[in-house]
């Protein structure tokens, strides 16, 4: 195979790897009833004036499985903290006790667990787009090698590894959002 289109496959390998951790990363913010850090963190709060993420300024734990804790590095940082987190929508209510703030972590009610399922679709769905639009655009690119001497058969066994790899990619993301929906519609 050419060079120039093992390049674009790289290329398009690379940024398919980066749409599917996107995706999971964006399905891991969906709460399934469990209480986890990683439930907080897309919250910025403002630390002097700057927007920082949460981690950042405190330890974020979760001492059992219905709780989240989050202790700041400094205690003026409470209210700040508390603020970002009523904000942030994710759905907790935090109570601060003068030195940690507790949150605890509300059990899923069946349509609740419906709503949640929908909307990691819908996340799978992006990333499902994100990945057929990174194939759009390496075949255009490997089409456009023509112009560089790149063989016609050099191109369609280009395109082919492309789908190839376009397949395996949204089987990923299929599986991801496999386990995230078994894991919400658990009770």
């Amino acid at each position: 195979m050419n060079d120039l289109i093992k390049k674009q496959l790289d290329d398009a390998k690379g940024t398919m790897e980066k749409a599917i951790e996107h995706c999971d990363n964006e399905v891991a913010k969906i709460r399934a009833g469990k209480a986890m850090p990683s439930m907080l963190d897309g919250i910025m709060v403002d630390y002097y004036g700057n927007p920082t993420p949460l981690s950042q300024v405190g330890t974020v734990n979760t001492p059992d499985a219905r709780t989240i804790v989050v202790q700041p590095w400094e205690k003026n940082l409470l209210q700040v903290i508390e603020k970002a987190i009523i904000d942030s929508n994710v759905g907790l209510n935090p109570q601060n006790d003068g030195s940690i703030i507790r949150m605890n972590v509300p059990p899923l009610t069946e349509e609740r667990r419906r709503d949640l399922v929908k909307r990691v679709k819908e996340e799978a769905e992006k990333g499902r787009i994100a990945i057929r639009n990174i194939r759009k655009d390496a075949n255009e690119k490997i089409k456009k090698l023509k112009t560089d001497g790149v063989s016609e058969d050099d191109i369609k066994v280009g395109e082919a590894e492309v789908q190839k790899l376009t397949d395996v990619n949204i089987i990923r993301v299929d599986k991801l959002s496999e386990v995230k929906e078994k894991d919400i519609m658990t009770v």
